[in-house]
């Protein structure tokens, strides 16, 4: 009784989610790599130097980027590669890519690939909803993603064969060369499929539950022993007190800052520098030793603009276990967190996502479709036992 329960609950919330998960795993697939093809579509700023050709200090990009007076940055990024470019961004105000040898301000590339991306990653948190509209998305992908929870879960179940047989096991372990027919082949396909793929799909669903709602969110950091923040009370309160700026003092060049930055984490791959709009003492470093994907690879500094000297170092391994819990999460979800392989293995379980949906359809059609053969059967036989009994 109980597991005829689990498998209509299970059937009812894969018809009911079945479309919006359809469309966020196939979303998915898609973005499987989106870091990899942004990044080949930003080679076009990558120049090789020539011999004997040395970096322009960080003060002289910076100039050579607000000449115009139209552009005013937030932060500027230089990487370990010596033919990536320098990156200054100002928000959503705009990016400008430099030469680092030259000031060369690098031609926009054609945005097409990356406004390609943000509408599929639209349509996978929204439909690509804009506007009031968004919400109402955001909460049936949100609870359409809380069920595909639930049919991963109640599938683990529901696949376990009733009888533990070896024949029985290996029909839903691996494709059966038997399963021939239409109605064999799918649901042969969608066992392999869901149990192969359980696991990341698990991770992959469990981590986006807690974009969508505050509950799961908080979750994870009463999990990892901690009080989850509170939000709308206004900015926390900084850890690191803003420094007085010594009378007479000049700033000490930022390349000196980066280079202090580098060699307390010698394997940097990029440096981001704030730079901010105000006169401040204090300048943050975010060292990244991975590709921008891997939390535990990511860290901070914050350093004096005017001696030089450490303020705080703030690896990810200094963060509360709740903030570090919370990082991984946002990058378990996208298998970024694991490099390539983790991407891969996410982008292979959102495809298999895909074909579970399919098969799932399918099998759900079949069975209503030879519901109504049965009612239809029974309807004709009781019309003729209806008209045997007029006639006696």
């Amino acid at each position: 009784m109980f597991r005829k329960a689990i498998f209509w609950t299970h059937l009812v919330s894969g018809v009911v989610a079945g479309l919006v998960v359809l469309m966020m795993s196939v979303t998915g697939v898609i973005l499987t790599y989106e870091r990899q093809m942004l990044a080949l579509e930003d080679r076009a700023y990558y120049a090789e130097p020539e011999a004997g050709q040395t970096r322009l200090s960080a003060e002289a990009l910076v100039a050579a980027a607000t000449a115009d007076g139209s552009f005013t940055p937030q932060s500027l990024v230089m990487s370990a590669d010596p033919a990536a470019p320098a990156v200054l961004s100002a928000g959503r105000s705009g990016t400008r890519y430099l030469n680092p040898y030259t000031a060369e301000i690098y031609t926009p590339h054609s945005e097409s690939l990356g406004a390609f991306l943000s509408a599929v990653r639209g349509w996978h948190r929204w439909f690509n909803v804009s506007g009031e509209g968004r919400d109402n998305a955001r909460m049936i992908t949100g609870a359409s993603n809380l069920m595909f929870l639930f049919l991963i879960v109640s599938g683990l179940y529901l696949w376990l064969p009733a009888v533990y047989r070896w024949s029985t096991m290996r029909m839903r372990l691996w494709f059966h060369p038997n399963a021939k027919s239409g109605q064999a082949r799918d649901f042969n396909w969608h066992h392999v499929f869901g149990f192969w793929a359980a696991i990341p799909l698990a991770v992959i669903v469990a981590t986006a539950t807690v974009f969508y709602y505050p509950w799961a969110n908080n979750l994870v950091y009463q999990l990892a022993g901690e009080e989850p923040p509170v939000r709308g009370r206004g900015a926390p309160a900084e850890t690191v007190s803003e420094p007085e700026i010594p009378a007479g003092a000049s700033l000490v060049p930022m390349d000196d800052l980066l280079q202090t930055a580098a060699m307390q984490h010698p394997a940097w791959r990029t440096l981001s520098i704030n730079l901010p709009a105000e006169a401040s003492a204090l300048r943050s470093v975010s060292i990244d030793e991975g590709d921008g994907g891997q939390p535990q690879k990511r860290h901070a500094m914050t350093l004096n603009a005017y001696s030089g000297e450490i303020v705080e170092l703030a690896p990810f391994s200094s963060q509360s276990a709740g903030r570090q819990a919370r990082s991984w999460v946002r990058f378990l979800h996208t298998g970024e967190a694991l490099g390539l392989i983790g991407q891969t293995i996410a982008g292979l379980a959102s495809f298999a996502g895909v074909l579970m949906v399919w098969t799932g359809f399918a099998l759900a059609w079949r069975r209503f479709v030879s519901w109504q053969a049965r009612l239809k059967r029974a309807r004709v036989k009781q019309q003729s036992a209806d008209l045997e009994a007029v006639t006696d």
